[in-house]
């Protein structure tokens, strides 16, 4: 079996257990923690990311924090945890303020930022921002592109559709290098595009076990087409695993970590990863 990770969805438990329960991770063997990020929450929330849902997954009202920020504090918490977002959407702001906060964290954590960037599902979050959702590929595309020359160029400038600027320095440089890990989110053929050219890894938000294999075969012949060597790692957000066993189906898909909370209810937090590592995480890596 391929070998599995195993991270911890902290959008699911309380912001006041947010370091506790990164700090049990940590302890127990987990490999990662994800936070969800959104800019602004507009009154009228509609749609949603998740397949044939008919309400979205947030009220206006739930409280949003900086996740990159978030992930900062957790870095100070924390020693070999890798921080992930689930995800940023990278669209919404210049490269500039992106490029900044994501270095910060990776080179406050020792190069141990998951960075999953998006291009976003929430229409009116881009009007409140003044920006076109109907063309939000095109420009999380070029934000992209910048933030990747920044974390790796000692000079860039840019003259682009959405971006333009002149030359500009830009340290200190990621840990990571040439930048931080993007891990690309999305279903559809730009998502698997951009983890197939300059993603580290892909997350898949609607794919079925059974969808996986042919999208997986899809994104193999992409990075075959650009030349690319390196696997590519396959994240899946909301797994609920309840048995060892369970396990054997995705890593036989293509799934190389699985993102999980193991709990109902808040206070269960730290009981359901103690749990959770007893009953699958420890046996999955004792069998692999």
């Amino acid at each position: 079996m391929t070998a599995m990770e195993f991270g911890v969805q902290l959008g699911a438990v309380s912001p006041r257990l947010w370091g506790e329960v990164a700090e049990e991770a940590e302890r127990l063997g987990f490999e990662s923690v994800w936070l969800p990020e959104h800019l602004v929450l507009p009154v009228e929330v509609a749609g949603s990311p998740h397949r044939d849902a008919e309400h979205p997954p947030l009220r206006p009202d739930v409280p949003v924090f900086d996740a990159l920020g978030v992930l900062s504090h957790l870095a100070a918490r924390t020693a070999r945890l890798r921080l992930g977002t689930c995800v940023y959407n990278i669209g919404l702001r210049h490269p500039f303020v992106t490029a900044r906060a994501a270095a910060t964290v990776d080179v406050l954590s020792g190069g141990r930022l998951a960075f999953g960037v998006g291009a976003s599902w929430l229409r009116s979050e881009w009007e409140a921002v003044g920006l076109d959702f109907d063309r939000r590929g095109a420009r999380v595309d070029e934000a992209i592109a910048v933030c990747r020359r920044l974390w790796s160029e000692d000079v860039v400038e840019h003259h682009g559709e959405f971006f333009g600027f002149g030359p500009v320095a830009f340290e200190p440089k990621p840990v990571q290098r040439p930048g931080p890990a993007l891990h690309i989110g999305g279903d559809g053929a730009a998502a698997l595009r951009r983890a197939a050219t300059v993603g580290t890894g892909w997350m898949p938000m609607n794919h079925t076990l059974e969808r996986l294999p042919r999208s997986l075969a899809r994104l193999r012949e992409l990075a075959e087409r650009e030349g690319r060597t390196t696997p590519i790692e396959v994240t899946l957000p909301g797994a609920r695993i309840g048995r060892a066993d369970e396990v054997g189906a995705y890593a036989e898909a293509g799934v190389t970590r699985l993102i999980v909370a193991p709990w109902a209810r808040s206070r269960e937090a730290l009981d359901g990863l103690r749990r959770f590592a007893d009953e699958v995480l420890h046996p999955v890596r004792a069998a692999g």
